[in-house]
């Protein structure tokens, strides 16, 4: 916004018990193709906007998994829809679910990551970085 005033977007789960509210711009954008979010999502990647943890609040009780040491997952009890990641790798930071804001067009993802674990049927051609794992520095594209 160019007038100064802070951004907010809102979401919800599928039946509405559960809402968010994400102040200010994501630090990030991007699909993730992990076996853990697929299956969270049981589609064949999902797409997260990364925003600091004090930027995020969530009305409505929310269920919690700990999917893996150090890794939380938080889901509607209600629907189960999906709502947020939490992991200890990044300890400043919720990851909600692009698909859960009610406009998720307003973001653009950046990247694609943990791409070695990317299903072999999926072949996107948008021009994204790629990046096969989180942490690792996306490779140089040849000279």
């Amino acid at each position: 916004m160019s007038d100064g005033a802070t951004v907010v977007r809102s979401g919800r789960c599928l039946c509405g018990a559960v809402r968010l509210r994400a102040t200010g711009e994501p630090k990030w954008v991007a699909h993730c193709h992990c076996e853990s979010c697929r299956r969270q999502t049981a589609s064949p990647f999902t797409t997260y906007a990364g925003y600091h943890s004090n930027a995020v609040t969530f009305s409505g009780a929310l269920a919690r998994y700990a999917s893996s040491p150090g890794v939380e997952r938080s889901f509607c009890p209600r629907c189960g829809t999906p709502m947020s990641f939490v992991g200890a790798r990044w300890p400043d930071e919720t990851h909600l679910f692009l698909a859960t804001f009610d406009e998720p067009e307003s973001l653009t993802p950046r990247a694609h990551v943990n791409v070695a674990e990317q299903l072999s049927w999926i072949h996107l051609s948008d021009g994204l970085r790629r990046i096969e794992r989180v942490g690792q520095p996306a490779p140089k594209p040849p000279s």
